[in-house]
């Protein structure tokens, strides 16, 4: 039939010390290893009927250690005879009536696994020979993603398409080993002379094929990123929040490929190393950012920093006192503005005893218009006067 518990929990009990051979994962594996064979630990000592030492078969009175954080699934001709996913001590034997073909574990694997068992499971009553594969169920770190050219998504935020060259790295979890095993690990990795299955292994094509799916699905979990209201919608975010984009992204390959409902994969979390916008998104971040700058009343302070700014300079240009006074205007009213420009304008009148001797002044140049209406648009434009007094400047230039 299958397993029959003989102690749960981990290795450490009088019971599981009286254990003198039985099988556990391999030694020295890389935490990015999803699926290896069972091995045997120390010699039969007398106890089983597995005397043949061989790597991951397993027989009637094998003994198996199923450590946290692991599944183990027995399987005969390619089929899946049986699964554990509890951490303890487990006998295998085919005969018992009292042996059970599952152990579904207590939340670690998802609610779904006894549905796929029942679509996978061995038709008929196993042999008492197994191959014995143990299931990585923890958080798998390291799956480096990246792109070699621009990615591009429409953004609401900007309210434009923008692009950027992407790379980082996302841990994912396997939820559903039967699934995971059946519907997507090739033959080659649980048959006789298995190979040990590594997400990171550039010579699975199965984990490759994994990789390019995640890349393609970069651009439609920005997009969902950003275009996320209870995100923010800001691209700026996405670089310190893991937890939320890694859920646009899982969504984004559940979308384009159904990793949890046909594969059992989960992403859990995305570390993004680097964004490298292109040179047209950069500039709409900076004017994004500007115009974030001026709102509200810290546009107001900025928007007098420059005024004052813009009447120093114009000072200092001019050549000293004379210019600064020219300038003083800025701070102005219009009609103090215009006052002061005239006043400069026009020539002092001579004391009344100088009048006679005095030579007829030389009648004033006439102002350009032209030149003058210039400037009220600039000082206009500048916020340093308001509509209602460049009209009644616009009108008395004009004659109006």
């Amino acid at each position: 039939m299958g397993f029959i518990k003989a102690f749960s929990g981990a290795i450490g009990g009088m019971f599981a010390d009286q254990w003198k051979d039985f099988l556990v994962p391999p030694a020295g594996l890389a935490p990015t290893a999803a699926i290896f064979p069972a091995v045997a630990q120390g010699q039969n000592a007398g106890r089983g009927s597995n005397t043949k030492g061989s790597e991951h078969i397993i027989t009637n009175g094998s003994r198996i250690v199923v450590p946290e954080g692991y599944g183990l699934v027995t399987i005969q001709d390619g089929q899946i005879t049986g699964f554990v996913g509890e951490a303890g001590g487990f006998i295998w034997d085919s005969q018992d009536p009292n042996a059970q073909s599952i152990f579904a574990g207590d939340g670690i694997v998802s609610s779904t696994i006894k549905m796929s068992w029942e679509r996978f499971k061995f038709g008929g009553q196993p042999g008492s020979q197994q191959l014995a594969f143990y299931v990585n169920l923890k958080e798998i770190p390291n799956n480096r993603f990246g792109t070699q050219s621009e990615i591009y998504w429409d953004d609401a935020y900007l309210n434009a398409q923008v692009g950027a060259v992407t790379r980082g790295t996302y841990t994912l979890r396997i939820v559903d080993p039967i699934l995971f095993v059946k519907g997507f690990v090739p033959l080659a990795y649980y048959s006789a002379s298995p190979r040990v299955f590594d997400f990171t292994d550039l010579d699975n094509d199965a984990a490759t094929q994994l990789f390019n799916e995640v890349v393609s699905c970069l651009a439609p979990a920005f997009s969902l990123y950003t275009n996320d209201p209870s995100k923010g919608n800001r691209i700026t975010r996405i670089q310190s929040d893991s937890l939320g984009f890694a859920q646009s992204l899982g969504q984004a390959v559940e979308d384009g490929y159904q990793w949890t409902s046909d594969r059992g994969l989960t992403i859990v979390k995305v570390a993004i190393a680097s964004i490298e916008y292109d040179e047209d998104t950069r500039a709409l971040l900076s004017d994004v950012k500007k115009a974030d700058a001026l709102s509200g009343s810290r546009g107001n302070s900025f928007m007098q920093q420059a005024a004052a700014r813009g009447i120093q300079a114009a000072g200092e240009s001019d050549g000293g006192a004379g210019g600064g006074a020219g300038m003083a205007f800025l701070g102005m009213g219009m009609n103090a503005a215009g006052g002061a420009m005239g006043g400069l304008q026009q020539p002092a009148s001579p004391p009344p005893h100088q009048q006679q001797a005095a030579a007829p002044a030389a009648a004033p140049a006439a102002e350009d218009p032209v030149a003058k209406l210039t400037q009220l648009k600039t000082l206009l434009d500048q916020g340093l006067i308001t509509q209602e007094d460049f009209d009644a400047a616009k009108n008395k230039v004009l004659g109006l």
